[in-house]
């Protein structure tokens, strides 16, 4: 799989302006690969990705038939909300960063080669990210009905300082999106990159795809 990423204009300096932004892109990535039998269910969810020196931007839409977003703090486990996830690999690295946010947008993220040999990024960094959600930021439990929602995001390249000190054209990475919701009445684990694993399993950077920075 691979994926397009186009240069956001550098004077787009707010998630307001690199949502409309991302509205005037004609094309998103689709994560809608189910590839775990017992999970039948597929929400619709689709992401877009745009790049500046100083960072990544990403906007996910989502519709499903139940949302919730009951987790507020840093590196708490939003993935048993409505969860979006971007895993990110940077080039001639085998670490690989997992940034994943609620429908509120609450952030987990760590870095490291491998499921088991990881750290979560200190709250300070995780601070550094900007989120905009379209449902706000007060937590609540699930909701039922089809619902629809977006997340805008700003991931600066100061987070990634370990391995790169920006981006820049034709840079390629290796990355995977995903969408999930571990504690929904509607459980769902769904890719961008297909992963043939026995159970869902997110952590698989041998199943990354490629975005190439344009």
């Amino acid at each position: 799989m691979t994926g397009i990423v186009f240069r956001m204009p550098l004077n787009v300096r707010s998630l307001i302006e690199a949502s409309r932004f991302f509205d005037s892109l004609p094309e998103a990535f689709p994560i809608r690969v189910s590839p775990w039998k017992e999970y039948p269910y597929v929400p619709e969810a689709t992401v877009k990705c745009a790049w500046q020196p100083q960072g990544l931007f990403l906007k996910y839409k989502v519709k499903e038939d139940c949302v919730r977003a009951v987790y507020t703090q840093p590196n708490e486990p939003v993935y048993k909300d409505s969860c979006v996830e971007f895993f990110v690999s940077p080039p001639e690295t085998r670490d690989y960063y997992n940034f994943e946010f609620n429908a509120i947008g609450n952030i987990l993220a760590a870095v490291g080669p491998s499921r088991p040999d990881r750290a979560f990024l200190p709250a300070e960094e995780i601070g550094r990210i900007q989120v905009l959600p379209s449902l706000g930021k007060k937590p609540f439990q699930e909701k039922t009905g089809e619902i629809s929602w977006e997340l805008t995001v700003f991931l600066p390249d100061s987070l990634f300082k370990k391995h790169i000190s920006g981006f820049q054209e034709n840079m390629v990475l290796r990355a995977n999106f995903y969408k999930c919701g571990d504690e929904l009445s509607k459980p769902h684990y769904l890719c961008w990159s297909e992963i043939k694993t026995v159970a869902p399993d997110f952590h698989c950077p041998e199943y990354f795809g490629e975005l190439i920075l344009s």
